[in-house]
C-alpha cells in the first residue's frame, strides 16, 4: 500500500525502518538538496533563513555520506543546520565528533536536539562543535504548572550559554511559557505558538506577514507580570 493511501506518518515510524534498511542515506540526501533548493527560494523572497536538519545517528559514522554533504553545501553555499540528539552521537563518539567537527568547519551549524530526553553526558557536551541546544518538549510544556521543570530549564540555559552555545525551547505551546522562557534568558522558541508544521508556499506568506512578529509583541501585561514573579522567586 502506498504512503499516500496511510494519511499522516510520523517520523517516529518510518525514521527508523528507514535506518535498518539504510534507506536513511537517500532520504536524507534527498531532504539536504531540497532544503538547498528551498533555501534559495527562501533568499529569492527576501528571507534569508538557515534551514536545519535532522540527521541520524547511523550517518555520523558514514565517510561517505559525510563527503557527499560536504561536496553539496560548499557548491551550493547554502545555510544548513543540523539536528543531532545525544543518543546519536553515544553510538559511535569518535566518528560521530570528528564528523561533525568536518560539518562545523564549512560552515553547517550543529545544534543538539531534544536536550534531557535521553541519558544527558556532560562529558560528550562539552566535545561536541555544537552552537545550539534545544531543550526537549518535555520539559517545556509543564514550564508553568510545575516545581521543578522551570528550574531544570533554568540550569540547562545557563549551562548551555556557558559553554557558548544559543538555547531553543522545543514545544512552545503559549504565551504564558514563551513569557517565563525569555526571562530565563532562552534566545529562541519553537512550537506551536508560532505556528503549526506549514509548507513553503505558506511559510513565505507567514514570514511576508510578519506573523511571527506580532506573536512575539503580543508577550504583555500579565504574561509579563507572571514571568517577573517568577524571576523574583
Amino acid at each position: 500500500m502506498e504512503a499516500r493511501d496511510q494519511g499522516l506518518v510520523l517520523p517516529g515510524d518510518f525514521i527508523p525502518i528507514a535506518e535498518e534498511s539504510r534507506d536513511i542515506i537517500a532520504l536524507t540526501l534527498w531532504t539536504i538538496r531540497r532544503s538547498i533548493r528551498d533555501q534559495k527560494t527562501l533568499v529569492a523572497h527576501g528571507h534569508d533563513l538557515r534551514i536545519f536538519i535532522n540527521i541520524a545517528g547511523v550517518l555520523l559514522a558514514d565517510a561517505r555520506f559525510v563527503r557527499t554533504v560536504c561536496a553539496l553545501v560548499e557548491a551550493s553555499g547554502a545555510r544548513l543546520g543540523f539536528e543531532i540528539t545525544e543518543t546519536s552521537v553515544i553510538r559511535d563518539p569518535e566518528s560521530a565528533i570528528a564528523n561533525l567537527k568536518i560539518f562545523a568547519d564549512i560552515g553547517i551549524v550543529i545544534a543538539i536536539d531534544d536536550y534531557g530526553a535521553g541519558l544527558s553526558s556532560l562529558a560528550y557536551l562539552k566535545q561536541l562543535p555544537a552552537r545550539e541546544l534545544k531543550i526537549d518538549k518535555l520539559f517545556v510544556t509543564q514550564l508553568t504548572s510545575s516545581n521543578r521543570d522551570p528550574l531544570i530549564v533554568r540550569s540547562t540555559i545557563d549551562l548551555a550559554h556557558a559553554l557558548e552555545m544559543e538555547v531553543v525551547a522545543e514545544g512552545v505551546e503559549t504565551q504564558a511559557a514563551m513569557a517565563l522562557l525569555s526571562v530565563m534568558g532562552c534566545d529562541m522558541i519553537q512550537g506551536f505558538l508560532i505556528s503549526r508544521p506549514i509548507n513553503l508556499d505558506a511559510l513565505i506568506h507567514f514570514l511576508a506577514d510578519e506573523k511571527h512578529l506580532a506573536i512575539a509583541a503580543d508577550v504583555r501585561a500579565p504574561f509579563n507580570r507572571l514571568a517577573t514573579v517568577w524571576k523574583r522567586g
